[in-house]
C-alpha cells in the first residue's frame, strides 16, 4: 500500500523558492543556495528549452551551467559556484537523472557540501532536506520516528508519525541530501539500502509503505579522510555512483576560489571588497600548497607536510578573518599580519610536530623569498 501524500510540500519550483528568499532569506547569515542565487536561477528556467527530467526545476544542461557558470543568450551572467573539470559535474549531474544516487568523494575542503547544496538547488528547488551525518546520527533521521504525545494518545497512526528528510523527497519527488556519510554508524547507513535498491520505505508499524515518486534521489559525501571510521558496506557502495572532487589544480584555480568566495562571504558580513588584497590571497595559497605537497613551487626545495589539510576551505576561512582583522582593527586593506595568525592556526594543529614544520618552512622558505620580508616578520611575531 502506498501512503498519499498528506503534508504540504515545501517550495519545488524557482518562482517559489524565489518568493520566499525575498521573504525570509535577505536577512540571513548563510541564505540557502535556492534563495542567494535566485535570480540566476530564474533566468535560468526562463532561458533553459531543453527537456527536463520529472519534477526537476531545470534540464541536465542548465544544472550544469548552473554549477560552471556561463552567459545566457539575453546576457545575464552565471556566476560559477563549482572552479574544476566540467565533466565532474556533468558526470553528478547525469546519475541524478538516473535511478543511481551520487556519493560525492574527496579529502576536507574540496567543496563537496558546497556542490551538494547547489545541485540540490538546482535540479529541486530546495537544498535544506539534508540529513547531517555523525556518530549520533540515529535511523529515525534517515527512516522516520515519531511524535511520542500522539503515539500514546492515539496510537501508532500517520499523524504520529515525524518524515525524515528522506521520506519527505521519497514521496515528493525531490532531492535530498546526506552529508559526512561515513560518520554515519554502519547499522544505520545499511537502513539506506532498501530506500536506495528498491526505491521504497516500509512502515510496518503501520502496515504501509512510501514509494519514492519520479524525481527522488540522493546525494551524499564523504571524506577521503574518514575512511576506516565507518567503511561503507559493499551491497550500500553499488547503490551509488561516485564521483570524486579533486584539489583545485593548479595556484590561479585556487586563487580564483578562495577570491570568489571571500568575496561573496564578505558582501554577506558587510566587510570591504579585497581588490588590493588579491597579493595576500595568492600568498595564503602557495604557502597551504606547498605545505600540503610537500615542495616549494618551483620545485627546488623539500618540505615537510604538517597533520592539517591546508585545504582550499580553510584558505577562505583565514582571508575571511583576515579581511575582518583589517577592516575592524586596521585600514581596511589586507597586509600580511592580517593573515598570519589564521595560518599559524590552519598549519600548526598538533602544538609539537606541526610547530617544528612551521619554523623550518619560516626559516628555509618564507626567510629568502624575494618580497615576503612583512610577511615573515608578521609570521615570526605571532609564532613567538
Amino acid at each position: 500500500m502506498t501512503v498519499p501524500e498528506t503534508t504540504a510540500t515545501t517550495a519545488t519550483t524557482i518562482a517559489t523558492t524565489a518568493a520566499v528568499g525575498e521573504a525570509s532569506g535577505a536577512e540571513a547569515l548563510r541564505p540557502h543556495a535556492e534563495d542567494a542565487f535566485a535570480d540566476e536561477l530564474k533566468a535560468l528556467a526562463a532561458a533553459d528549452d531543453r527537456p527536463r527530467p520529472a519534477r526537476w526545476c531545470l534540464s541536465p544542461w542548465a544544472v550544469a551551467t548552473y554549477l560552471q557558470g556561463g552567459t545566457l543568450p539575453d546576457g545575464t551572467v552565471i556566476t560559477p559556484k563549482y572552479v574544476g573539470p566540467r565533466r565532474l559535474i556533468e558526470v553528478a549531474v547525469t546519475t541524478l537523472a538516473t535511478d543511481r544516487a551520487l556519493l560525492l568523494l574527496g579529502v576536507p575542503g574540496t567543496a563537496k557540501t558546497w556542490v551538494s547544496e547547489h545541485l540540490a538547488a538546482a535540479v529541486s528547488g530546495d537544498s535544506t532536506l539534508l540529513v547531517q551525518g555523525t556518530a549520533g546520527t540515529p535511523e529515525e533521521a534517515v527512516r522516520y520516528g515519531w511524535n511520542y504525545a500522539q503515539l500514546l494518545a492515539h496510537g501508532p497512526s500517520r499523524d504520529a508519525l515525524v518524515p525524515s528528510p528522506l521520506m519527505r523527497a521519497m514521496a515528493d519527488g525531490m532531492t535530498a541530501r546526506v552529508e559526512e556519510l561515513t560518520r554515519i554508524p554502519a547499522d544505520v547507513q545499511d537502513s539506506l539500502i532498501t530506500i536506495l535498491s528498491e526505491k521504497t520505505l516500509p512502515i510496518p508499524e503501520l502496515g504501509q509503505e512510501v514509494q519514492a515518486v519520479r524525481g527522488f534521489n540522493v546525494i551524499a559525501t564523504a571524506n577521503d579522510r574518514d575512511r576506516g571510521v565507518n567503511e561503507l558496506s559493499s551491497a550500500l557502495r553499488r547503490r551509488f555512483n561516485t564521483v570524486v572532487l579533486p584539489l583545485p589544480a593548479t595556484p590561479d584555480a585556487e586563487v580564483d576560489i578562495v577570491s570568489r568566495r571571500v568575496d561573496q562571504i564578505g558582501r554577506s558580513l558587510d566587510l570591504p571588497a579585497a581588490p588590493e588584497g588579491l597579493a595576500e590571497i595568492r600568498r595564503v595559497v602557495t604557502v597551504f600548497r606547498e605545505l600540503r605537497d610537500g615542495v616549494t613551487t618551483d620545485g627546488r626545495t623539500k618540505l615537510k607536510s604538517p597533520s592539517g589539510t591546508l585545504s582550499t576551505a580553510e584558505a577562505i576561512s583565514v582571508v575571511t578573518n583576515g579581511l575582518a582583522l583589517a577592516a575592524h582593527f586596521g585600514d581596511g586593506v589586507l597586509r600580511p599580519g592580517d593573515v598570519a595568525a589564521g595560518i599559524l592556526g590552519a598549519v600548526v594543529r598538533d602544538p609539537a610536530a606541526d610547530r617544528v614544520v612551521w619554523q623550518e618552512y619560516l626559516e628555509t622558505v618564507v626567510r629568502e623569498r624575494d618580497g615576503w620580508k612583512d610577511f615573515y616578520r608578521a609570521c615570526r611575531e605571532v609564532s613567538v
